[in-house]
């Protein structure tokens, strides 16, 4: 079972609007390598849900409802015919008990190799699993 970063704009759609809504289908993702880690998602995974803008910050925990599928308004597959913009249904499991900050996350040197670190402008990625444990006591999940 794989874990992943999900990035948000809270005032687009926040971990507050996945849970008033229970579920969500998880679009929008343009970024090739973020497109690839999200071709990865299977059902029963899990996502920390990262809030971006002013907050920047893990906020929630999710989970995947069904494996990486064709976004239906951008139908198509890669030249090595894979989805081309994949998509995930996702839904709110609970809300962090402390929010993780970006700040404490790159004062960590454990996570000097997270996505989140290494890659910033990534809107979806993998979360090493030496290091979903980490950022879940971080959090107080």
């Amino acid at each position: 079972m794989a874990t992943f970063l999900l990035k948000t704009e809270p005032g687009e759609y926040s971990f507050a609007d996945l849970q008033r809504d229970g579920a969500t289908t998880w679009t929008g993702i343009t970024n090739p390598a973020a497109l690839k880690a999200l071709r990865e998602a299977r059902k029963g995974d899990e996502a920390f849900i990262y809030h971006t803008g002013s907050e920047k910050a893990i906020v929630g925990l999710a989970k995947i409802e069904r494996d990486a599928y064709p976004d239906p308004k951008k139908p198509g597959n890669t030249a090595l015919g894979e989805t081309k913009f994949p998509v995930i249904d996702l839904k709110a499991l609970k809300p962090v008990k402390v929010p993780v900050t970006l700040e404490a996350v790159k004062s960590d040197r454990r996570f000097a190799t997270l996505g989140l670190v290494k890659q910033t402008r990534l809107s979806a990625m993998i979360v090493p699993p030496d290091l979903v444990l980490a950022l879940k006591k971080l959090a107080g999940l």
